[in-house]
């Protein structure tokens, strides 16, 4: 069967080397939105260690689940203006942020309704800065045809993708932290970000 993708928030690296690895990417926006996955959440290396990103999300009061697609971001909090804080802080001393800053600070500026499309304009953003061909399409689920990689958006998994060390920010206070979001590697990676993926050998320990 097919892998089927739901976009997440700034994705890590196991997770864009395996879209790499599809000739077409397909995404669906009928599947139940779950609560504490990738699909709000995302960790970059801090300067005491992993730190996790969370997006907040509008609740239904329906009791029922929603759909990816209908999932809304709050904005009660300026989510937006703390979250781009923080990756300034942490990367402002990598080799490339300063090359990649303009590409992504509007969109902590500008709101976007629908959680969904704020990740999936993400993704887009970071194949084009990595010039990565990414052919893609909606489609209705179907179990038969389709299988959701939600082994992606699981953020307590206990395998943990070890990947090939690269150079971070404070690999030299923490060590090397596998499988942080995807910006971790292009700040520090830049033009080598779309080798590193494509080349990637996972190893789950």
């Amino acid at each position: 069967m097919k892998p089927l993708f739901c976009p997440t928030y700034l994705p890590n690296v196991a997770y864009f080397a395996m879209m790499l690895q599809q000739e077409k990417v397909f995404f669906c926006e009928d599947t139940f939105y779950q609560k504490q996955t990738y699909r709000n959440r995302s960790e970059i290396y801090g300067a005491n260690g992993k730190l996790k990103l969370t997006i907040p999300i509008r609740h239904t009061h329906s009791g029922k689940k929603s759909r990816d697609g209908q999932v809304q971001i709050a904005y009660d909090m300026d989510w937006q203006k703390q979250h781009w804080k923080s990756i300034c802080t942490v990367y402002r001393s990598s080799p490339y942020f300063e090359f990649y800053e303009t590409d992504f600070a509007p969109y902590y500026r500008v709101q976007t309704s629908r959680l969904f499309e704020f990740n999936l304009n993400l993704i887009k953003l970071v194949m084009e800065l990595i010039e990565s061909p990414f052919a893609y399409e909606f489609i209705a689920l179907e179990p038969n045809k389709f299988k959701p990689k939600d082994e992606l958006l699981n953020t307590k998994q206990r395998a943990i993708p070890e990947f090939e060390n690269y150079t971070q920010v404070f690999s030299l206070k923490f060590g090397f932290l596998s499988n942080l979001s995807v910006i971790d590697l292009l700040f520090n990676l830049g033009p080598n970000t779309a080798s590193y993926l494509k080349n990637a050998f996972v190893e789950v320990r």
